[in-house]
């Protein structure tokens, strides 16, 4: 049998407000299988973020363990955990996170040119496959909402991860662009098999992928 693709054990984590400690994961435990699509809910505040990062290896945790394909995700080197990033995991986030003097193109090749791979006709495949084709010369300010968050989704397939990460990847859209938004992240994610994680707070969303996890007060549901 697979063993699954990342692995969660006993994860915590919490920050300090003044005098007061706010633990916001206690002890969460969790499997994502290779290929699954799986929507993380939750209120504001309920933690849900924090976990996606963990997850994603950008926030290291007090205490538990990350297993990504086998591999401790903070076991290694700052710049080991950083190519492993770059190599196997894909981020889309709510603000876009796009370089305003770059065009869209640019922004695109940005993963592969880290990577020290800059394959120009991957990343115009990518923007074609969130239809942008005519858009790849554009700068940021020339593009609405939902096609810089196309952007982002064409950035994150760029070095063709086995894994993507959202983080309220329609919390800047209006309702209607937001749908087709993630009908587009969910249609890519299946139709090149790879592993989706979807942080949202819109339970409407959530109920779309292969699982929904619930969090609340830090504790999974």
């Amino acid at each position: 049998m697979e063993q699954p693709q990342l692995i969660a054990r006993d994860i915590c984590k919490s920050f300090r407000m003044g005098a007061r400690r706010i633990e916001v994961l206690r002890g969460i435990s969790m499997d994502i299988a290779h290929n699954e699509t799986v929507f993380l809910s939750g209120a504001s505040g309920a933690g849900k973020t924090t976990l996606l990062y963990t997850l994603a290896g950008l926030e290291r945790p007090e205490s538990g363990t990350v297993k990504f394909e086998g591999r401790e995700l903070y076991g290694g080197s700052s710049s080991a955990e950083a190519r492993l990033r770059n190599e196997k995991m894909g981020f889309v986030f709510q603000g876009y996170f796009l370089l305003h003097e770059l065009t869209a193109l640019e922004n695109v090749l940005l993963p592969g040119m880290i990577g020290r791979r800059v394959i120009k006709g991957e990343a115009e495949e990518s923007l074609a496959a969130v239809g942008l084709t005519d858009r790849m010369h554009h700068l940021p300010a020339e593009l609405s909402g939902g096609e810089q968050q196309r952007v982002a989704i064409a950035r994150a397939l760029t070095n063709d991860p086995d894994i993507i990460f959202a983080d309220e990847p329609t919390g800047n859209l209006d309702s209607k662009t937001g749908d087709t938004i993630m009908d587009l992240l969910l249609n890519l994610a299946r139709d090149r098999s790879k592993t989706l994680l979807v942080v949202t707070h819109d339970t409407r969303l959530a109920t779309r992928g292969d699982r929904q996890l619930h969090i609340v007060d830090g504790v999974l549901q």
